[in-house]
């Protein structure tokens, strides 16, 4: 009796060690399984967490990338191209000197008068149809437009990319705007419509920007000056060209000589109509 009591307790000790065996494996495999488990919530969630933080990376990017086109092109749109790359890679613009610039100014005639008797919104709209016109032919034709000051518009050949031909390009765009003034004249568009001056001299000029506000590409000296005067001492519908653009062109365009007229702080200078 005592033996079989002993073989009882063996053979239930070696089912409870068999049972605690297969416990500790069973456990065991639940707790590979619950590791398994965290370790594929872990792994989507960072996938989630990278997904959700490359899309905002690539948002940015995206928007940066817009907000940096944008200004550039707004910097195109106020400098030149040359300008605008110099300023962006050196924070600065150095002044140049031209030696030969054609500079074109023009002015609307009677234009202070007429416009006390035009509504303000009516005003403006019609000096950006002309301006928009301005522009477009100074685009075709290469030249850079530098600035409006009331109803003047300025613009130059052969800046800031040097050229052989600026007095011609300046001429023929000087013949296209007169055209488009001209034909504007009596249409009916509600808009109001002027005759335009045009004067055109050729020189020497220094161009770059100043300040830190409100950026303007610019050119100094003489020759803006002696231009604005071709300008002022023009007539309705004509083109005045100085002495130096007349040198420059008169093989290629027919000018009428006009003589010698007294112009203010400069004497008396020799002037031509292109005819």
């Amino acid at each position: 009796m005592s033996n079989i009591k002993t073989v009882q307790n063996l053979a239930n000790l070696r089912t409870d060690y068999e049972v605690s065996q297969k416990q500790a494996e069973v456990n065991l495999l639940n707790q590979q399984r619950r590791s398994q488990r965290i370790m594929v919530i872990s792994l989507f969630i960072i996938l989630g967490l990278s997904t959700v933080l490359l899309g905002t990376l690539f948002w940015y990017y995206k928007t940066i990338s817009r907000e940096k086109k944008r200004s550039e092109s707004l910097l195109l749109n106020i400098l030149p191209a040359e300008t605008a790359m110099e300023l962006k890679k050196n924070g600065k613009v150095d002044a140049v000197k031209f030696d030969q610039v054609t500079v074109l100014f023009t002015d609307f005639v009677q234009f202070s008068k007429l416009a006390e008797f035009i509504e303000p919104e009516k005003l403006v709209e019609s000096i950006d149809f002309y301006f928009k016109g301005f522009d477009e032919i100074t685009t075709k034709y290469g030249l850079e437009k530098i600035k409006t000051v009331g109803d003047s518009y300025m613009c130059a050949s052969g800046l800031p990319t040097i050229n052989k031909t600026h007095a011609k390009n300046a001429i023929q765009a000087a013949k296209e705007m007169i055209d488009l003034v001209s034909n504007a004249l009596n249409a009916e568009d509600g808009l109001s419509h002027f005759e335009v001056r045009v004067g055109i001299h050729t020189g020497p000029v220094v161009a770059g920007i100043v300040g830190i506000k409100k950026w303007q590409y610019d050119i100094w000296g003489d020759t803006v000056n002696i231009a604005s005067r071709m300008e002022s001492k023009s007539d309705p519908g004509r083109i005045n060209l100085s002495e130096t653009t007349y040198h420059q062109i008169k093989d290629e365009f027919p000018c009428e000589y006009r003589g010698e007229i007294e112009v203010k702080n400069r004497g008396a200078l020799k002037m031509y109509f292109l005819a």
